[in-house]
């Protein structure tokens, strides 16, 4: 094989998404790996619907509190090294949003940033995880390997990620701070994959489960796979999935890459 193909997800819990039919739509997706995000399910609880395939390598990140949060990574590549499960940021460390698998082809890291619009708290909760975050990735870059952060970072970038940016401009998540914060973040060398494949074009990753969005396709793109510039040079596509199937209230975002 000349390419490989990376996915990310979040799952709005691993249970509900394998009743949906998680693990058929896996086996057709043709993912080499899958970064997921929201698991709400611990580790010891896990049982054979809510693994991996046979021959897949894993590893996740548990929050503390049960039925919340959580990452994972899951992939047949070959694994170098052991996983990583924290970050040494405290919220990300605390809600299991951070996990990390290096392969061959790229260091793979799964990631949750948290939501703001539960109220001024948890908005003050995630400003100071941005700025956590921003420091975090400066030193993953520093590390100078291939790197692909993929998941939900819970921004909506610029007014073609999001359907009705007016209306959102007071809104967690379209903030005006946030959407300086995704921009100061992408200058600091990560590669939005999804707009370097698709300059200019309008689509969505997560949908509201109110007042009919998703079935009027009324979303916001929150769902990011951002890369290296040596592994961004590699990319030979990226797109998002869409709509359907409607695993959870988020869909999927694929990359294909040529191997190094």
């Amino acid at each position: 094989m000349t390419t490989w193909q990376l996915s990310t997800l979040n799952l709005n819990g691993l249970r509900s998404a394998v009743r949906k039919g998680f693990p058929g739509w896996l086996a057709s997706s043709g993912a080499d790996a899958i970064a997921l995000q929201e698991l709400r399910i611990q580790r010891d609880q896990l049982d054979a619907d809510h693994l991996p395939p046979a021959g897949w390598t894993w590893a996740q990140a548990d929050a503390e509190k049960k039925g919340y949060s959580g990452t994972a990574v899951w992939t047949r590549l070959p694994v170098l090294g052991a996983p990583a499960t924290t970050c040494g940021v405290p919220l990300a460390d605390g809600e299991g949003r951070f996990t990390r698998l290096d392969t061959p082809e790229a260091s793979i890291i799964s990631l949750y940033a948290p939501s703001g619009s539960s109220g001024e708290a948890r908005q003050a909760l995630k400003d100071a995880f941005l700025g956590d975050l921003m420091a975090l990735t400066g030193r993953l870059l520093a590390e100078g390997r291939p790197m692909v952060i993929c998941g939900d970072i819970n921004i909506a970038h610029t007014p073609d990620d999001i359907h009705n940016a007016r209306a959102n401009e007071k809104s967690s998540g379209f903030l005006p701070h946030e959407r300086a914060w995704m921009g100061q973040w992408l200058d600091q060398g990560w590669v939005d994959l999804y707009r370097r494949c698709n300059p200019g074009v309008r689509g969505y990753s997560w949908w509201s489960q109110r007042g009919q969005a998703r079935a009027l396709d009324r979303g916001w793109r929150i769902d990011y796979l951002l890369a290296t510039p040596d592994l961004a040079d590699r990319v030979e596509a990226c797109w998002m999935e869409g709509r359907e199937p409607a695993l959870s209230d988020h869909g999927a975002v694929h990359a294909r890459f040529r191997r190094a």
